[in-house]
């Protein structure tokens, strides 16, 4: 048995392709799935089984059209109520893929119908345990329904169980969430592989023997997950077809600036400090860099269905369009080029300051504290936060603007100066006067500016 994995940073999940050398079973592919393909092709192997472990609320799936390019069996729980053809797992159904044996198990809690998928070829076992066990945690239990949070929660802590009772101790774990998915019920664990059993050694939801507790625990830690979440499992229900990756033609100077005139969401794409330093006034930030943020805070900002064109260099263009068909946002329109100077040259330019956590140091101690902004999520703040400091989440933004007073200047921060960028873009179009604080949170204190 080999595992190939195909990782997708920018959400923090896997997919997998697992094999016997000819013939191959994926696990969760994601939508754009001409990467497994590549892979597939590269390894010379045939897909003749695609299995999803439950209806992703994180991201779009790419199983349905992945088997029916390549004619494979579509395994989906049963009981999804999926609108598509597919194969109805059940649990404890084993099925055979090549050389190697598939047996699927009930692992009802980050979803109701949830599966796992136990891997065999002889003596090695191989678990694909999709957002029920993660390396350290679980899944969340709140994606499907406030109201089955609770009781989601004790079918998690009862599954993670189960399933590592099936398999043995060595055999290997491959989870979909867990890596930096919102998905997660907990911090990602800092390892890169893991078995059964150091889960059994090390996993909250084994280690903990009280169910109460757990339950209690798990609960008290969930904190808010993005906004674009909601549109999810609708679309996967409806088994999305291949997203349209290349770049469409690109809008001209003047439909561009009609649209950053009429209010609409023009995102530029470059790096947050020479988006402050000049961009096409009334554009948004949302640096693409090397796409770790990207795609979650801009869905989660962005709200759902509105137009929405993308403004930067084609690499990165290139790169967004992906990104976001990855979450169901298709088709983006585009300008390329470079905002600062070469695009829209009629509009007008902007800019704004952009300081480290020193500048701000020096506002403290020369008697004048500013105005802080503080965009973390509410955990964050919680945790320590700048003294006096004014506290809005970038995802609240939009809905709480009429909350900062127009008239005085707010220095925005959040953890790294990523999100704080956004909500500098969005306040400055708003009216308001701002200073970008561009560094990480971890560096105030010791920079002298008093926290609290």
């Amino acid at each position: 048995m080999q595992v190939e994995v195909i990782k997708t940073d920018a959400l923090g999940d896997r997919s997998y392709v697992v094999h016997d050398g000819e013939v191959a079973l994926v696990v969760d592919p994601q939508r754009d799935i001409d990467r497994v393909e590549a892979l597939v092709a590269e390894r010379r192997l045939r897909i003749t089984h695609v299995a999803e472990t439950h209806l992703h609320n994180d991201y779009v799936t790419g199983g349905a059209e992945l088997a029916r390019r390549h004619g494979a069996t579509y395994l989906v729980a049963e009981g999804e109520g999926v609108r598509f053809d597919h194969r109805p797992v059940r649990p404890g159904e084993r099925l055979d893929v090549g050389g190697l044996s598939v047996r699927a198990v009930a692992t009802p809690g980050h979803t109701e119908h949830h599966v796992s998928y136990l891997v065999e070829d002889g003596a090695e076992q191989a678990v694909f345990s999709g957002g029920s066990l993660l390396y350290g945690s679980v899944g969340r239990t709140d994606l499907v329904d406030p109201d089955k949070t609770a009781e989601l929660t004790r079918a998690q802590y009862r599954s993670a169980r189960e399933l590592t009772e099936q398999a043995r101790p060595e055999a290997a774990l491959y989870p979909t969430h867990g890596f930096g998915s919102f998905c997660s019920s907990g911090p990602a664990a800092e390892t890169d592989i893991s078995t059964v059993g150091e889960q059994r050694e090390h996993n909250h939801a084994l280690t903990e023997h009280d169910e109460e507790r757990f339950v209690e625990q798990l609960i008290a830690n969930l904190t808010d997950y993005p906004a674009y979440y909601a549109h999810m499992a609708p679309l996967n229900k409806d088994g999305p077809g291949v997203p349209e990756l290349t770049v469409p033609e690109p809008v001209d100077a003047a439909t561009l600036r009609e649209r950053i005139i009429a209010g609409e969401w023009v995102v530029d794409l470059r790096n947050r400090v020479a988006f402050a330093n000049k961009h096409l006034a009334g554009t948004v930030s949302f640096e693409y860099g090397d796409g770790k943020h990207f795609t979650t805070f801009l869905g989660w900002t962005v709200p759902w269905g509105e137009p929405l064109t993308l403004v930067g260099p084609g690499g990165e263009v290139r790169a967004a369009i992906r990104d976001l068909a990855r979450i169901g946002i298709d088709r983006p329109d585009v300008a390329v080029g470079d905002p600062a100077s070469g695009l829209a040259s009629d509009h007008p330019r902007s800019s704004f300051p952009s300081v480290g956590w020193e500048e701000v140091a020096d506002e403290f101690a020369r008697g004048n504290p500013p105005t802080v902004l503080d965009v973390r999520r509410a955990e964050e703040f919680k945790s320590q936060h700048v003294e006096g400091a004014i506290h809005i989440p970038l995802h609240e933004l939009l809905s709480r603007m009429d909350e900062l007073e127009h008239g005085r200047r707010l220095w925005v921060h959040c953890g790294s100066g990523y999100r704080s960028a956004v909500a500098a873009s969005l306040l400055e179009s708003d009216g308001h006067s701002v200073v970008h604080i561009n560094g990480d949170y971890s560096e105030a204190e010791n920079a002298g500016v008093p926290v609290t």
